[in-house]
Parts: structure tokens; C-alpha cells; sequence
């Protein structure tokens, strides 16, 4: 079961997703060089104390290696995020990173279903 989050959490979450975008933007390269990273979700905690902020990440031999330099570098996007944010919120959260598998796991039941219909092509009379 999942919990709604609050109208504040959602705000808190959009404003850090949007901004935290553009700090991989001008700091990414430099951390994880050619890779893509996109800010896909942020769930911030009811008390507003931590930001979870889920990253897609495309172009990369080896997703684990970038997620574990950013994590690295936490302390350096953060710098670059709280002038962004401050006046916009009172206090600043703690943020902890995490690969969103969503799209891999869509790519996965996507293959799975071409694969089904290679293995049983519709015969005949169900196409009419």
C-alpha cells in the first residue's frame, strides 16, 4: 500500500527534482563524464528532513559505477543545489541517491512480450 504523499512534500519534491536537473547539468560531466543522468523522482520524508532522489541513467557501460560517483560527490551537488532552493525553503533536506529502474524493467517486459509473440504468431482466423 502506498501512502499519499502531503500537497508540502509534493511541492518540496517537484522544486528539488527541477533544480537538481539543472546542478547535473552544469556539474555531471564533470563527475560522471558522457553518461546521461536524469532526475526521474524525488520523495521527500513527511517530517521534510530527507529528499530520496531516484536517477535514470543512460550511455553508461556501468550504471552501479556513475550512481556510486555522484554518491561520492554528495557534498558537492548539494553545495550546488541549496542557492537554488534556499529562499524557497526553510530548511535544507538530506539527500540520498538511487537508480530508478523503471525504464530498464519496461524495456525488459517489453522484450518479453515481442519474444511471446515470436513464439506464438496469431494464426489466421484471429485476425479476421
Amino acid at each position: 500500500m502506498r501512502i499519499v504523499d502531503s500537497k508540502r512534500q509534493s511541492q518540496i519534491g517537484e522544486l528539488i527534482k527541477r533544480n537538481f536537473a539543472s546542478v547535473l547539468m552544469e556539474q555531471g560531466s564533470y563527475i560522471y563524464g558522457a553518461a546521461m543522468v536524469t532526475v526521474t523522482y524525488v520523495k521527500v520524508s513527511p517530517d521534510l528532513a530527507q529528499a530520496k532522489i531516484y536517477l535514470s541513467i543512460y550511455n553508461a557501460d556501468d550504471t552501479d559505477a556513475v550512481l556510486q560517483k555522484i554518491i561520492n560527490h554528495t557534498h558537492v551537488l548539494k553545495q550546488a543545489l541549496v542557492p537554488k532552493i534556499k529562499s524557497q525553503i526553510r530548511r535544507i533536506p538530506q539527500i540520498f541517491f538511487f537508480y530508478d529502474e523503471t525504464v530498464d524493467e519496461m524495456y525488459r517486459v517489453d522484450t518479453l512480450f515481442k519474444n511471446i509473440k515470436e513464439m506464438y504468431p496469431p494464426s489466421v482466423q484471429e485476425e479476421e
